[in-house]
């Protein structure tokens, strides 16, 4: 029988996976994009300075730093399909939340726990979702179906970080309420849900091996996760590959809080001076797709030369870059489709480059144990950008204190930047550490 013909109930057949592949991934993607990056740029919209920001939305990055240990615990309880769908309705719960606690005077506190749950939520969804891509399809068909799921995973990204953010901003100026406005997006994130929700009960298959796994106790879970922690450490070049993954991406791990705020902060503040709407169109639809850009061409690049050829190029594709944060900071350009170009080529570039960091993850994982070693890889990977993101408001304020680069503005802004620039040593160092090794 084909998968795509799988019984979902009685009388009932599922429909191609065209019918849920689509839906399925946008869901993974939006709550993802919701939490780490329309957060940042709400709450200093809604007047939280930019340390408490960075610091407090930081934290938000945790439940996917651990969620390599909470994961096989989904195998024990019930099917991937149904936690797929529990996370759904929950995820919309959290967002509805969100709505009703923008407009209150304790909003802050209050909506960090919800997007804190939010957060667990999504990545818990992350792992049903997954798993239930590998038991739903065929071999031949999760190949086939790959580059769908990717798709459309890069579509929520457009939608989260580009649609979600100029709907807010055209809000905002209609509205003339910022909170009522950012509202309305999160209301309007929870009804999608509640509609994709009901969508996949009802069309989602049940795959005939989607099950608890039999023989599958916490007690075996507990012990076989010892041992590949073991196992993990054991690797050889292990320190050097841990610095690798907390420090390839320093310089954006850093940066990454403090761009949204850096363009709608005024000029008189050493900012751009940008709209809500603008920074969506900048940062959310043209860096997006720049990004994207830059990691398939990097795939193509890196699939005939190796990663050994590549290491070092995209090592500084990555870094150099962000010079033109620095610039930007220095002469506040008011042209807003030169600011475009400006963060295209940015995350072409960071999308270039990461493509590296990504496949000496896959090369560092391989052997037994292959899939949990790459679990851990990406927590560290994940760890590596929620810590340095967490104390950069702080940074800001700190060299705001300071005039050390050229500039006639306030001088935080110039200082961060050119402070970016500084770490990317760190990332030249973590290559020098793993070139060492025998890379292909």
């Amino acid at each position: 029988m084909n998968k795509a013909e799988n019984i979902t109930a009685p009388g009932r057949r599922s429909s191609s996976p065209w019918s849920w592949i689509p839906t399925l991934y946008v869901a993974e993607g939006l709550p993802y994009f919701a939490v780490n990056t329309l957060t940042v740029l709400m709450y200093v919209n809604m007047g939280v300075s930019i340390p408490e920001m960075a610091f407090f939305t930081g934290w938000l990055y945790l439940p996917w730093v651990i969620k390599p240990f909470w994961s096989p615990f989904v195998d024990l309880f019930k099917t991937k399909r149904l936690w797929v769908i529990a996370m759904q309705w929950l995820m919309a719960a959290a967002m509805a939340a969100i709505g009703f606690l923008l407009p209150t005077s304790f909003f802050f506190a209050s909506t960090l726990v919800f997007f804190w749950l939010m957060a667990f939520f999504s990545a818990t969804h992350d792992i049903a979702a997954d798993g239930y891509y590998m038991l739903e399809l065929s071999e031949s068909d999760q190949a086939a179906y790959v580059g769908v799921r990717s798709t459309f995973y890069r579509i929520a990204s457009v939608i989260g970080q580009g649609g979600l953010v100029v709907l807010a901003g055209h809000l905002e100026k209609r509205l003339g309420d910022v909170p009522a406005a950012w509202s309305t997006v999160f209301f309007t994130l929870s009804i999608f849900f509640l509609f994709t929700a009901l969508y996949h009960t009802r069309f989602l298959p049940a795959a005939p091996s989607d099950r608890p796994v039999p023989g599958v106790t916490a007690k075996t879970i507990l012990r076989d996760f010892g041992m590949t922690f073991v196992t993990f450490f054991r690797k050889p070049h292990i320190w050097s590959a841990i610095s690798f993954m907390l420090l390839y991406r320093l310089p954006e791990a850093i940066c990454i809080k403090l761009v949204q705020p850096f363009m709608v902060s005024p000029r008189e503040a050493g900012g751009l001076g940008l709209s809500t709407a603008q920074v969506g169109i900048a940062n959310g639809t043209v860096g997006v797709i720049a990004l994207l850009a830059g990691g398939i061409l990097g795939g193509l690049a890196i699939a005939r030369g190796g990663l050994r050829k590549w290491l070092w190029p995209m090592a500084l594709s990555l870094t150099l870059p962000c010079v033109l944060y620095c610039l930007m900071a220095m002469w506040q350009p008011e042209n807003f489709a030169l600011i475009c170009a400006a963060v295209g080529v940015e995350q072409f570039g960071y999308g270039f480059g990461f493509t590296a960091f990504m496949l000496y993850l896959i090369y560092f994982s391989k052997g037994e144990s292959s899939t949990s070693h790459y679990a851990f890889c990406t927590a560290f990977m994940a760890l590596g950008m929620m810590v340095p993101g967490m104390f950069a408001g702080y940074l800001h304020r700190l060299f705001s204190e300071y005039r050390l680069f050229g500039g006639d503005g306030p001088q935080g802004f110039v200082n961060f930047f050119w402070f970016v620039m500084l770490s990317c040593f760190a990332t030249f160092a973590a290559c020098r550490a793993v070139d060492k090794q025998k890379l292909q």
